[in-house]
């Protein structure tokens, strides 16, 4: 069984920085692409930033030049550097990762952490 399990959110005022991590557990052979996506009330799960094994970052719009995605495949931790953040990125984030367990992979999803940007 995987977990993914995520931390570091918060209340922050906006201009401010938060880091968030996701660390996997379990029976891991390897993990592909892993991404942190976010979630506001009332709208649909959004891509915020994905990175492959290799190390290869995609952003979205909203957040590029302000977040950067970096993972430590020694430690199956993927984390999401936030700065300069705007009450728009108040969300619930949620890491998500293909990880291979065997001969298989799958996708599977943090319970996700809330960022609260005040203005």
């Amino acid at each position: 069984q995987v977990q993914l399990v995520e931390s570091g959110g918060g209340l922050v005022q906006a201009g401010g920085s938060l880091r968030l991590s996701c660390a996997a557990s379990g029976s891991i052979s390897g993990i592909n692409t892993m991404a942190w996506y976010h979630q506001a009330p009332g709208k649909q799960r959004e891509l915020v930033a994905s990175i492959t094994s290799g190390g290869k970052a995609n952003y979205g719009d909203p957040v590029k030049g302000r977040f950067t995605i970096s993972r430590d495949n020694a430690k199956n931790t993927v984390y999401l550097q936030m700065n300069s953040l705007k009450p728009e990125d108040t969300a619930v984030y949620y890491c998500n990762a293909e990880v291979v367990v065997g001969p298989f992979a799958d996708n599977y999803w943090g319970q996700g952490t809330q960022v609260t940007v005040s203005s």
